[in-house]
């Protein structure tokens, strides 16, 4: 298909996703549309759950593999909205519709993409394609109960709106549930051990640290406590206090060696991670898809946000059309000429950096 059809096409595929509910968990739709997609181009593919994949009819067991992935969930529309959540419309070149950007507009971009490679000859790598789900929840039936059904991934890129710059390098997260205990007793009487005191020598404590390994592309380990609660009456010192931290890891560490860290040298009593599983993830700087994207005049940086890369294993890049900026935000949009575009650079990209001929 020539790319100026692919880009209708998208466009057109990028349209109905907007206007088909698929919050994190209730993509069946979305999941069907890409269906549909690979059915109008004899592609054959494969769904599990809401996740949809397919691979390059050329496959070969004996190439590398490189993974083209996006999500088709989409977080809930907030009370700001002033237009339609679901329906797209078009006005000054914007395209306007809940997941429009984040990452409706990497999704349609990609599998135009893997479209336009399916069944070229004299690739130097395998292209997988997959549409996952649960992105926005990080959930079990999403990108990581897809991975061991697909071939081994040796290169990802994974779609989120990046104005078509290379995140590099993205941080991890680990949220902690910390716990600062004292002596419950009624405030009328005298408390060496008030938890509310300790609680505060502990939030400075977190203040004041800082991890000593800094990342060239990411920077430092952020850490900030977002949540604290404690007591139930105006008269009774509560037996502790709860603090809920969070870390935003760099690549320097795992998210194993943050959670030892913390937990030897934080002033609380107890201090547990809800979860290791989302580490940092990068791509070397060297590496031909960087170079390839550099030469093609994009910028390369460390980005803060999370996405499906945390899951991956293999080196990974971030890329797609649109602005994180906007992404969750009131009245979404992507421009329609960031779709196009984004179309013809990753396939600029590939061509480049893979070697690919036709």
């Amino acid at each position: 298909m020539e790319i100026g059809n692919l880009q209708q096409e998208a466009l057109a595929l990028l349209k109905n996703l907007i206007e088909t509910r698929s919050f994190s968990g209730e993509e069946e739709g979305t999941a069907s549309l890409l269906e549909n997609w690979f059915k109008k181009n004899n592609i054959p593919f494969y769904r599990h759950l809401n996740n949809v994949w397919a691979c390059n009819k050329n496959f070969s067991k004996t190439k590398p593999t490189l993974l083209l992935n996006s999500h088709h969930d989409t977080v809930k529309p907030n009370s700001g909205y002033t237009r339609d959540p679901f329906k797209a419309v078009v006005e000054n070149d914007k395209l306007y519709g809940l997941g429009s950007n984040d990452a409706g507009g990497c999704l349609v971009s990609l599998l135009a993409t893997f479209t336009h490679f399916y069944a070229a000859e004299g690739l130097g790598y395998n292209i997988v394609f997959a549409g996952t789900a649960e992105e926005e929840t990080n959930g079990k039936n999403g990108i990581s109960c897809l991975l061991p059904k697909m071939p081994d991934i040796n290169v990802a890129i994974v779609g989120e709106p990046t104005l078509m710059n290379l995140a590099i390098a993205e941080k991890g997260l680990v949220v902690f549930d910390a716990v600062v205990k004292g002596t419950p007793s009624h405030a009328a009487h005298p408390n060496n051990n008030n938890a509310i005191y300790k609680s505060a020598k502990a939030l400075q404590w977190f203040e004041n640290f800082s991890f000593s390994e800094k990342s060239e592309a990411l920077g430092e380990v952020k850490l900030t406590v977002t949540q604290i609660n404690a007591g139930s009456q105006h008269n009774v010192v509560p037996a502790k206090v709860d603090l809920v931290i969070d870390v935003r890891v760099n690549d320097c560490y795992t998210n194993a060696e943050v959670a030892e860290i913390l937990q030897k040298q934080a002033p609380v009593d107890e201090i547990i991670p809800r979860s290791l599983r989302l580490n940092s993830s990068s791509i070397p700087p060297d590496h031909d898809l960087v170079k390839a994207g550099i030469d093609l005049g994009m910028e390369t940086y460390g980005s803060p946000t999370l996405s499906d890369q945390a899951m991956l294993k293999c080196p990974s890049l971030k890329l797609g059309p649109g602005d994180s900026t906007r992404s969750h935000s009131a009245d979404e949009f992507i421009y329609v000429k960031e779709v196009e575009e984004g179309i013809e650079k990753y396939i600029k990209l590939l061509e480049k950096a893979l070697k690919i001929s036709y």
